[in-house]
């Protein structure tokens, strides 16, 4: 499924201009060294976190997109640092365990 079709169907707010890609997967973690070791590439990152370090390892491992639940939304700078890294920044209001439910109810884990 691809980006646009899934902030359509789930209620996600765009950040920030994004790339329409496929998504391959999801990974949910508030923790870098776990988003280091276990996102994938084209995947989407489910997070609570909100500062750079989080950008940083999303760029490292090439996610397609990060989505900050509870409505929670990252510092100007940040969104900077994912548009220039080109991963896309979405927010929805929902927590984090609602929102997987969401992705599993489209088929994306």
């Amino acid at each position: 499924m691809k980006l646009s079709e899934l902030a359509e169907k789930t209620g996600l707010k765009s950040l920030n201009e994004f790339k329409d890609l496929e998504i391959e997967g999801v990974y949910i973690s508030d923790m870098v060294s776990d988003i280091i070791t276990g996102a994938t590439a084209n995947g989407l990152l489910v997070t609570l976190q909100t500062h750079k370090s989080l950008i940083a390892a999303a760029n490292l491992v090439d996610v397609a997109a990060v989505v900050f639940v509870r409505g929670k939304k990252p510092a100007d700078d940040v969104i900077q640092l994912a548009t220039k890294a080109g991963i896309g920044l979405f927010v929805i209001d929902i927590d984090t365990w609602s929102f997987a439910m969401k992705l599993s109810e489209l088929g994306i884990k």
